[in-house]
């Protein structure tokens, strides 16, 4: 196989120079393995022959057997077209070509038994059904094979030039005919415990199907093997580092911890955060850096758990930080903060963008000397100009909002670098953790704290409104506060603004008594901070705003989520932004508001909303339905993914059957130099995407 990455695809058999740079251009097939690994997107079945009676309706493409009667021209210049008329014996139908007529005209005759295979339309002004540019086949020739048949991703680049995706199959069909021996590469023990198809018989399944069993096997295989090399580098990396990576030592817990967790905890933990904060107590007395990912729902006690964190590294006389991605945020956190380790009598300052110059010069001080224990801050702690005396732990909140570069630079605060701790409440589900994530350490809580209410999830529509808005009156008159959530999409900026700002209008006049502040992400900094400071601090009673406010707004007393044309948002931004209330006593509700002609799979997505507050059920189900490149975190880390057969929404089984067969692997060959492993090391190092540096994604 790896021989095949050598051979320039020029050389296939029917390719050539001119086709070589076409297809390299349009689908990023180079070699002779890139076009090997060109799956079909999906099937279609050829064993079923239809009648043009059995059409109806939107049919998908079939195949027909019979003649043609006439072959005629309508038309000139780029109108002309070929018009054949075609029978299956007692019905008639049109086959159009607009392309390639002359020699179409030279190909097919009125004497001779096809089958042709294509999309029936019916046009209902000629009370006929046709098919344009169909594949047609000499009846009992090789290219009529029944049974299954792929469907290759092309362009309409390609299919202009005349390369289709029976083209493409021929191409595969001649390449596997010319290597009869292509060499494993998986170890023979997983190919034996597994029972997989040797690899060249998966390939010749996956694109030719003997049955449908057989291209159930070998996508199997190919599957597992493509998911195996990402999990067997990310292992490897993880090992390495782990083993390389020098970590200060925390041996003790100390007087700051103990009298916190006896004497000043806001409530009793649950077994959730005991879990986690055990798992952080082995990492950082380890003396391996500690590089771990916490996942919490909103409200789950994740702020709480991070500072007892902290508190083991003041105990053994280092720093500790908190970034967040926002300077709201980080002020709440701030307060949070503050207001916990005052009682045990920790110094704790905040740094943003905003702090004044006399601030930051006694906090650069504090930092230097020691002084200052806890720092809380944006980006602004990354700045070359923030030294740390000893910093012993950063804890990043929402990760996926800073750069890589940004999250990179707080490594070179220390030396030894600190342990990080990585807190998100966005939930990812479990097979994107173990490939996205897969070089972080994962800790759930998976409890909420006793007394939290789950938020009323309910779905209205237009004609609903009235009713909507007395309920959020009553909410009003007793003292809460809400917020109503519009979309601001990029691709319909203009209308989106103006539905906004029109909304806007409509509830200061609805809502005359109380005062309604306005955000979204266009508004100069400063301006949209003093809108949302009104709503945090209680001036303003309604906050009307983008998903500006999805993460980064702590407001207890609001009990009220209204999400206008919550259709156009995905599953995880919905919980999100429902995460935004509830976080008082009061019982909270979240009202999604959308029109009543939607689609089938968008009302399932906003009915799943309004029957689990789970997040990450709702993860997983976001997932399969948007696909992982849409995650939310995903797209803005910089991690790209280049599967080419597995998925990560779907194959979570697979991704974890990889995941067991790569430790094993390691296990047993640390370094892959025994003679079992070798193709497998080499396929490894020539498959993984470098590109992707897996170790530094916290």
């Amino acid at each position: 196989m790896n021989r095949l990455r050598e051979i320039d695809i020029q050389y296939v058999k029917g390719i050539g120079p001119q086709r070589a740079k076409l297809i390299a251009k349009e689908l990023d097939i180079h070699t002779a393995y890139d076009l090997l690994c060109h799956y079909p997107r999906n099937y279609v079945d050829r064993s079923r022959t239809y009648r043009i009676a059995d059409f109806s309706g939107e049919m998908p493409s079939v195949q027909v057997r019979g003649r043609f009667l006439t072959f005629t021209t309508h038309g000139e210049g780029a109108k002309k077209r070929l018009v054949g008329l075609f029978t299956d014996g007692t019905h008639r139908m049109e086959i159009l070509w607009f392309k390639g007529i002359q020699g179409i005209s030279k190909a097919f005759s009125t004497g001779t038994e096809y089958i042709v295979f294509g999309k029936p339309s019916f046009f209902a002004a000629t009370n006929a059904w046709s098919m344009v540019h169909p594949e047609v086949d000499v009846v009992g020739s090789a290219g009529s094979t029944e049974g299954l048949r792929g469907v290759y991703p092309l362009t309409e680049t390609l299919r202009n030039r005349g390369i289709s995706s029976r083209t493409i199959h021929t191409w595969i069909v001649n390449l596997l005919a010319a290597h009869p021996n292509i060499t494993e590469t998986l170890p023979p023990f997983i190919i034996s415990e597994l029972n997989f198809p040797p690899l060249r018989q998966a390939l010749i399944d996956v694109h030719t199907p003997r049955s449908a069993d057989s291209l159930r096997k070998a996508r199997e295989r190919l599957k597992f093997e493509e998911l195996l090399y990402i999990q067997t580098d990310i292992l490897r990396t993880t090992r390495r580092r782990k083993t390389a990576s020098q970590g200060l030592v925390f041996s003790r817990v100390g007087t700051f911890f103990n009298r916190f967790y006896n004497e000043c905890l806001p409530f009793s933990l649950t077994d959730a955060q005991k879990r986690v904060i055990r798992e952080v107590r082995e990492d950082v007395r380890s003396g391996h850096q500690m590089n771990r990912l916490v996942q919490g729902d909103v409200g789950s006690g994740k702020t709480l758990v991070a500072l007892m964190c902290m508190l083991l590294a003041i105990d053994n006389g280092a720093q500790a930080c908190l970034m967040a991605p926002t300077e709201i945020l980080a002020t709440q956190h701030y307060e949070t903060l503050r207001g916990m380790a005052a009682q045990i009598g920790i110094d704790v300052r905040l740094l943003t963008g905003s702090t004044r110059t006399a601030e930051r010069r006694s906090i650069h001080r504090g930092l230097m000397d020691g002084s200052i224990q806890l720092l809380v801050g944006t980006h602004a702690l990354v700045e070359d100009t923030v030294q740390f005396r000893n910093l012993g732990i950063a804890v990043i909140d929402e990760q996926h909002r800073f750069g890589v570069a940004q999250r990179g630079r707080l490594w070179g605060k220390n030396n030894p670098a600190p342990h990080i701790l990585i807190m998100t409440a966005t939930p990812i589900p479990r097979t994107l953790a173990m490939t996205v994530y897969g070089d972080l350490d994962v800790s759930v809580i998976d409890q909420l704290p006793p007394g939290r209410k789950p938020v009323e999830t309910i779905l209205r529509y237009e004609e609903n409104r009235l009713d909507v808005y007395k309920a959020l009156g009553r909410q009003l008159r007793q003292g809460r506060q809400a917020y109503i959530v519009y979309p601001l999409i990029e691709e319909n900026e203009k209308l989106d603004l103006k539905s906004l700002e029109e909304g806007y209008e409509t509830i200061r006049e609805t809502f005359p008594d109380y005062k309604v502040a306005f955000v979204h992400g266009r508004m100069k900094p400063e301006t949209k901070d003093y809108q949302m400071e009104l709503f945090a601090t209680g001036k303003a009673q309604i906050l009307v705003a983008t998903t500006v406010i999805e993460v980064g707004v702590n407001v207890p007393n609001a009990t009220v989520m209204i999400i206008e044309n919550a259709e156009r948002f995905g599953l995880s931004q919905l919980h999100q932004l429902r995460g935004r209330v509830g976080r008082g006593a009061e019982k909270s509700h979240c009202i999604l508001m959308s029109r009543h002609q939607i689609g089938r799979d968008t009302r399932q997505r906003l009915e799943l909303m309004t029957n689990t507050p789970d997040g990450f059920i709702i993860a997983e189900a976001d997932m399969r339905m948007r696909g992982p490149g849409d995650m939310e975190g995903t797209r803005q880390s910089g991690i790209a993914f280049s599967l080419r057969i597995a998925s990560l929404a779907t194959d979570g089984r697979i991704i974890q059957l990889a995941r067991h067969y790569a430790e094993l692997i390691l296990d047993a060959d640390p370094l892959l130099k025994h003679p079992d492993n070798a193709v497998f090391a080499r396929s490894l190092a020539l498959t993984v995407n470098h590109n992707v540096d897996w170790s530094k994604i916290s």
